[in-house]
């Protein structure tokens, strides 16, 4: 990576870290006019509780312990799901990207099945893995294996053949070539694609927890609320679902920039 491209990705990383306080704008002014809205009696506090109401129903969601055991459940799913889809996708791109062979016998198909949407795997997940746990899982593991097969696969199909030549000057064996020269060529398209999979794995893991059986975790404690008709419930739940999903972003972003500094320093 060249000198310039490394400054801009620095430049881009600064930006991330700092953004532009205009972008709060939006969502102040959303707040704000949900509150007047509420202090003006227009909204219906059945259908549209006020913040404050929201903010105790989260204080007392805490105090109980029902929210941090849901957002433990949530995670731990998530991440187990993201764990064993990122493995998969990074052993199937790393296939496809290092063996032509491989790329031309199985790359259609990849790329055929790649364009199934996500939720059309629930009916045929269920009844593989059930509509439990281990079905959930699944499903997120589903959802995590396409980016970062994709992305390692075209990560590693895109490293200039000089790296293969200076492998075979030095007497690399296959495996040494494959750590020593091309996981750290395509390890910035590896972190894309990580980054990529645990957004996608942390939206699976909000459907799973809404489609499939409902079980301890975030969104099926927000179905909880909207089958009771409990809105401030619903509201909190959907909040925390959106916050977490901006953290997780956020620190892949993070971990992605030092991954791409790790080959190129800014």
């Amino acid at each position: 990576m060249s000198r310039g491209t490394a400054r801009h990705d620095g430049i881009a990383g600064r930006a991330a870290i700092r953004p532009d306080p205009r972008a709060f704008a939006l969502p102040g002014l959303a707040l704000l006019g949900w509150w007047a809205a509420g202090r003006a009696g227009i909204a219906d506090p059945h259908l549209l509780p006020s913040p404050g109401a929201v903010i105790r129903r989260a204080w007392a969601e805490i105090a109980s312990g029902a929210l941090p055991d849901a957002f433990a459940a949530s995670l731990a799913r998530d991440l187990a799901g993201f764990a064993i889809g990122a493995t998969a996708g990074l052993a199937i791109g790393a296939l496809l990207g290092l063996s032509r062979g491989a790329a031309r016998l199985l790359g259609p198909g990849f790329l055929a099945w790649r364009q199934v949407a996500l939720f059309a795997w629930v009916p045929l997940l269920a009844l593989w893995f059930g509509s439990g746990e281990t079905g959930k899982i699944a499903f997120i593991a589903v959802a995590a294996l396409a980016p970062a097969a994709v992305n390692t696969w075209q990560g590693m199909a895109a490293l200039p053949p000089a790296y293969g030549e200076l492998a075979r000057a030095l007497g690399f064996r296959r495996r040494d070539t494959i750590r020593l020269i091309a996981l750290p060529g395509a390890l910035p398209a590896i972190a894309t694609g990580l980054h990529t999979a645990l957004i996608y794995a942390w939206l699976a893991t909000i459907g799973a927890e809404l489609f499939f059986n409902i079980a301890p975790g975030l969104a099926g404690r927000m179905n909880e609320g909207r089958e009771t008709f409990q809105m401030d419930l619903l509201l909190v739940y959907l909040v925390v679902l959106g916050g977490t999903g901006i953290a997780l972003n956020a620190l892949a972003a993070r971990l992605e920039r030092l991954a791409r500094r790790r080959i190129a320093p800014a």
